[in-house]
Order: structure tokens, then C-alpha cells, then sequence
């Protein structure tokens, strides 16, 4: 088997028995169960939601997107080998840490497959929930042109390129395009500030203002927790993005809880503690993706200009990356998986087929 067929780039033409679209996101899609199915499986599987909630399968895939863009390499290489897999463990791993030191719960309920899960349906909150340990990024090139207020907070003069804040800082933006909130441009990804969360909470889906604290108090403590124990690995956690929804469990209880992934090197930077020490950034996230693809293309300003949106993505779409390229990425993946789990990433010969199998025999979810 090559290795363009241990890769699972094509993850919305599963079998799985569905009533509505299925959702392919740029990296994960979206199988909504049935009723009967659902309500089925919340009985035998003894979830803790309500007895009608709506469930859904969610399969990762092994695609890689950077600067909105889908890209691939040569030999029929569609995406990046083991990518997935790590993907999933290192969220699996955090989010037992997360329910261990007695935080939210998330959205998944079961895993199946290392690149499956079942999860309850969410109202999500409307918000990138990002927090900053040390500036760099988007905010150092904010600073390094001058700007010191940054999402409402006003940073101190004198800061260096990639050093370590003064403080934890929490910049959101806006998840998905929001209309009609004052001073908020209508676009995906746009900062925005605690007073306008605070002002417009219902239009980013809280509940009520309290929940912006809790949203916060959630954001910190998860932080806290992959941080600390990324420390002891010597590796450092520099930035990352939190999603969260609301779910009812099956006391009627309403809660908001932690949604997609969390502390994976898709949402987050993390940098090798060594190599900081020594005056380097040794990127172990999607961070070295985008660097290679930085300096791999003459004009980089087609990738960091959003006006260049249909230039960027012919670039993606004509240019095969050489394959050796992207078995860089799958060593830097699948590195700080294993790193973080302690159990090694293996490539599926074939992860499809071992899907529709689990499913149909464990799940009876494939007709």
C-alpha cells in the first residue's frame, strides 16, 4: 500500500447512516446520527445527556490547511501521514486532564477510532477563545507596527519579538461572521474586546454576562493545566484557541463545556523549551507548516494578505509540495503526540476501512 492510501484526505463519503448533509469542514466532517440512532445509542451507551439529544460522528481527516488553503504534495499525497491520529490523541489526552483536575466536561462522549468521535450537539459560543503566553504572531505584528491596545488591552512599550508577557492574556475574536454588533466588522476572525462580549453577549450566544467570567475562569484553567504540563516535558506553551457550547446533560442540567480540539498543534503554538533557552524557535505546531510555506513561495505577501484571497488559493491549488515536505510536518505532528501521550502515533494501512468496520460491528451505524 502506498503512502498516498495510508492517508485519509477524502472523510465526508462514509456510509454512515444519516438523514441530513454531511458537514466537511477543512479538516473534520460531520455525520448528524438520526433520531432513532441517537436516542439508540444515548440508551445502550449510557451517555449522560438528555434522552433526545442529537449526536453526531465526527472523522478527522489527515488534511493539512494554513492560510484558509488546502494543500497537498506529489505522489497523490493528500494530506499529511499520521496528522489526524496525533491530532485526536493529543485532545483525548488533555481533555482526560481537563475532567482529572475536575474542569468542564466537552462535547465527546465516545471514541471509537483514533480518528472518531461521537459527540453531543453544542450551541457554540460565537467566540475564538485565544489566549497568549508570550507575543508573537499576529499581536507582535500588530506591536511591531506601532498598535499597543490589542482586543481592548493596552500593552507596555519595550516588548522584544517571541518574549514571555507580563501576564496571561485573553484576546478573542469573533467565530464565524457576526451582523449587526456595533464597532465589529462583519468577517470571520476579527478581534474584538471583554466590553464587547460584554455589551453584545447575546449575539455571541451567552447566556448571560456571568458567563463571559465562566467562559474566562474556563480558558485560564484549561490553559494552566496543558501549560504546566507541557513545563515538564520542556516544551513550551505559547498560544492556542479554546472553542466552547452549551449542552444540557441528563439531569436537565445546562453547562458550558469545552468544545472541539483543544492544546493540538493545529490551535496552538508550541515551542521546544531547549532551543527557546538558546535564543531559537524550534516550532513543534502548524507554526513550521506556515513557515515553510513562507519561505518556500517568492512572494509572501499572497499568503499573510487577505485581499490576495484568489491568488493564495490558486497557489494552493497548482503547487505540489514536495513529498519530503510533508514528512517533515508528519515528524512534528506525530513527535509531540507521542511526546505528550507517551504512546507512539501508528499510520492505518487503511483508516477507512477500519472505520466502516468498527461502526457497522461495535456501533450498528452502517447499513
Amino acid at each position: 500500500m502506498s503512502l498516498a492510501d495510508q492517508v485519509l484526505a477524502v472523510n465526508d463519503d462514509l456510509p454512515i447512516r444519516t438523514d441530513k448533509p454531511v458537514h466537511s469542514g477543512k479538516v473534520r466532517s460531520v455525520y448528524w446520527l438520526t433520531e432513532a440512532d441517537s436516542q439508540r445509542l444515548i440508551k445502550e451507551k449510557g451517555y449522560n445527556v438528555q434522552p433526545d439529544a442529537p449526536l453526531a460522528i465526527m472523522v478527522i481527516s489527515d488534511r493539512i490547511s494554513a492560510f484558509d488553503c488546502i494543500w497537498h504534495g506529489e505522489g497523490g499525497l493528500k494530506g499529511v501521514p499520521g496528522k489526524g491520529a496525533a491530532l485526536n490523541a493529543i485532545s483525548n489526552h488533555w481533555f482526560k486532564l481537563f475532567k482529572d483536575n475536575g474542569l468542564a466536561d466537552s462535547h465527546i462522549l465516545d471514541i471509537p477510532h483514533p480518528f472518531v468521535w461521537i459527540v453531543q450537539k453544542a450551541k457554540p459560543v460565537m467566540v475564538e477563545a485565544i489566549c497568549r503566553q508570550y507575543i508573537t504572531g499576529s499581536m507582535w505584528r500588530a506591536y511591531s507596527k506601532g498598535e499597543r491596545n490589542f482586543c481592548g488591552i493596552e500593552l507596555p512599550e519595550g516588548l522584544e519579538k517571541d518574549q514571555k508577557l507580563p501576564e496571561l492574556l485573553m484576546t478573542p475574536s469573533t467565530k464565524g461572521i457576526l451582523k449587526g454588533i456595533p464597532n465589529v466588522p462583519e468577517a470571520d476572525d476579527v478581534n474584538v474586546t471583554r466590553n464587547d462580549l460584554v455589551n453584545n453577549y447575546a449575539a455571541f450566544n451567552f447566556r448571560n454576562t456571568d458567563d463571559i467570567a465562566q467562559y474566562e475562569k474556563l480558558l485560564a484553567e484549561g490553559f494552566n493545566v496543558i501549560s504546566d504540563a507541557l513545563a515538564k516535558l520542556d516544551q513550551i506553551f505559547v498560544d492556542t484557541k479554546f472553542e466552547f457550547g452549551y449542552v444540557t446533560d441528563a439531569s436537565g442540567t445546562e453547562k458550558l463545556i469545552y468544545m472541539d480540539e483543544v492544546g493540538t498543534p493545529d490551535s496552538s503554538r508550541i515551542w521546544d523549551g531547549a532551543a527557546y533557552r538558546d535564543g531559537q524557535i524550534v516550532e513543534n505546531s502548524k507554526e513550521d507548516f506556515r513557515q515553510v510555506l513562507l519561505n518556500t513561495f517568492p512572494d509572501p505577501d499572497i499568503l499573510l494578505n487577505k485581499d490576495r484571497m484568489e491568488e493564495r488559493f490558486a497557489l494552493a491549488r497548482d503547487n505540489e509540495l514536495p513529498q519530503d515536505v510533508l514528512m517533515q510536518i508528519s515528524k512534528v505532528y506525530t513527535g509531540i503526540a507521542e511526546k505528550i501521550t507517551g504512546e507512539p502515533i501508528a499510520l492505518s494501512q487503511n483508516p477507512k476501512a477500519e472505520i466502516i468496520e468498527i461502526l457497522r460491528s461495535q456501533y450498528q451505524l452502517i447499513d
